[in-house]
């Protein structure tokens, strides 16, 4: 416990970080140590290439829109607060956790998971997903095992039955009204941590 008092003290304004994101003083040294193992240049911060040395991201067919989503248009580097923020989305939901009617929602709700997600595919930031953007992200999941023809229809049909306001787009309300029935929890957690 000793260490990870003298790591915590470390990081400035800990209590609220935690709070926020419903990490445990446990959870934060870990995610210290990996933020200061992916910084090896000890910068202080990271930016989009240090991401780009995690296994499991340069293997993913959108590893490149995941390290994205870490950085604000204009913004090049990330630093341990923001890394944290992010990384909490992931987190699976405290269900023993008491909630606070009066505190913003917490990050890793379904809605903030869902948010997360939409902006996967909204790269244009324009709160909608077009069939362009729909096929991008299909494109680069599906790879070679489809033809572009059967991406198409699967764009089409995809926006056909998300797209509840006849414009050809998906908004966030569309897009989350069309994951209901999806575990996102589940599927948008990650053991980390544990």
């Amino acid at each position: 416990m000793g260490s990870n008092y003298s790591t915590l003290s470390k990081i400035p304004n800990v209590d609220d970080l935690m709070q926020e994101t419903g990490f445990t003083p446990a959870h934060i040294v870990r995610l210290y140590d990996r933020f200061n193992a992916l910084d090896k240049d000890k910068k202080g911060h990271l930016s989009p290439q240090d991401f780009e040395s995690i296994k499991e991201l340069a293997m993913n067919p959108i590893g490149d829109r995941i390290i994205g989503a870490f950085f604000t248009p204009g913004q090049e580097v990330v630093d341990f607060h923001s890394f944290v923020r992010i990384l909490a989305h992931f987190r699976p939901v405290d269900k023993n956790r008491p909630r606070d009617p009066n505190t913003p929602e917490p990050v890793n709700s379904r809605t903030s998971k869902l948010r997360f997600a939409f902006q996967l595919y909204d790269q244009d930031k324009d709160g909608k997903i077009s069939r362009a953007e729909l096929l991008q992200v299909l494109r680069s999941m599906m790879e070679m095992q489809v033809t572009e023809e059967q991406l198409e229809s699967i764009a089409d049909r995809t926006i056909q039955e998300a797209d509840l306001d006849g414009d050809s787009t998906i908004s966030f309300d569309e897009f989350r009204k069309s994951l209901e029935k999806v575990n996102i929890d589940h599927k948008m957690s990650s053991r980390f941590l544990r």
